[in-house]
């Protein structure tokens, strides 16, 4: 009887030694993305770098246009000065100096976009959490928010 002790005792070792080890289930993601794969962000990207070109060109060109820097017109050497015109010019400018201070900020606004992607978090809502869609993104691809989010915002600013 003892002998028959000590064989259940040494099959239930092996039986707990043989048992296969429970494997790692795979996470199958049935749920919503939670974030864009690196060819989307690549794409994402080449928007962003061709805009950011043609921004950065639009501001010398606004720049150029508020500070007079140009240097061809004929201001400091005309004799008389017309004060409807003048005003016109400084009018001019200031709308110029606002647009480009806009240009600069919309600059500022597709580099961040840029270091979101290199952070892998490009295209996620900050409010919601969730994916902006792809469409919103390469129309407005410095968006933060999703369409939803954006809405509750103005309805909360008004």
């Amino acid at each position: 009887m003892v002998m028959e002790k000590k064989i259940k005792k040494e099959i239930k070792k092996i039986a707990v030694a043989k048992k296969p080890e429970a494997k790692p289930e795979l996470k199958k993601e049935t749920g919503p993305k939670n974030r864009y794969s690196d060819e989307e962000l690549e794409e994402f990207k080449q928007i962003i770098l061709t805009k950011l070109e043609e921004a950065k060109k639009d501001l010398e060109i606004l720049t150029e246009a508020f500070s007079n820097s140009g240097g061809e017109d004929i201001n400091d050497t005309s004799p008389t000065f017309k004060i409807l015109e003048e005003g016109s010019q400084v009018l001019s400018k200031e709308e110029n100096s606002q647009l480009a201070m806009r240009q600069t900020k919309f600059i500022k606004n597709l580099e961040n976009a840029l270091i979101r992607i290199q952070n892998k978090t490009y295209g996620i809502c900050r409010v919601t959490g969730e994916l902006i869609p792809k469409e919103r993104l390469r129309i407005v691809p410095h968006a933060t928010l999703s369409i939803d989010a954006k809405n509750m915002q103005k309805k909360t600013r008004d």
